[in-house]
């Protein structure tokens, strides 16, 4: 069985360590947790590889946040995935930082990337797996607050939630989504 699991993120080092980047950053430390490493291909970074009996397409769309659909199109089609065993690492800012949610379908909840997505598969029917940045920012300065840094508090907490992201990430590839939302959206 192969699974795709998508990253969401911009590309360039303006934006390496923003709030928005988080998806890029939970597969970057997935990735060197095992050994592996991206390649650039079409419309993305692309890395292989397996978790137990399951095969792992790791997509960074190279596309920008608000076009990440095209990649998440292409790489379904070319490696015949399904659509539910897509899951799509996203920041949120409905949630405290460092909150992890698994849904297996669901709204775009204003998230450019999210509905750009929707738009191109012709569906919100998708896994996705959303960790909180938080909201700590004033009205009408949320764009300035997703593209911004995480303060140094949370940066000392950030490895450890990423952790659990990667945690729930893998028992959704090997138990489900219904596991995976049991054991770690009330974490």
């Amino acid at each position: 069985m192969k699974y795709l699991i998508v990253g969401l993120g911009n590309i360039g080092n303006e934006y390496a360590d923003t709030r928005h980047n988080i998806g890029f950053m939970i597969l970057d430390a997935f990735a060197e947790a095992s050994n592996i490493s991206f390649s650039t291909e079409r419309y993305g970074d692309v890395a292989r590889t397996r978790l137990k009996n399951k095969q792992l397409v790791l997509l960074k769309p190279s596309t920008y946040m608000n076009l990440s659909g095209n990649a998440v199109r292409y790489w379904k089609e070319k490696e015949g995935i399904e659509l539910e065993n897509i899951l799509v690492l996203v920041d949120d800012i409905a949630l405290p930082f460092g909150a992890v949610r698994l849904k297996p379908k669901g709204s775009d909840a204003g998230h450019n990337g999210l509905k750009n997505i929707a738009q191109m598969l012709g569906t919100q029917s998708y896994p996705r797996l959303r960790f909180g940045v938080g909201n700590d920012f004033p009205r009408g300065c949320q764009i300035d607050y997703v593209l911004g840094t995480f303060p140094p508090e949370e940066r000392k907490e950030l490895p450890a939630r990423i952790d659990v992201a990667i945690e729930a990430m893998k028992e959704f590839v090997l138990a489900g989504m219904e596991n995976a939302m049991c054991k770690f959206n009330n974490k």
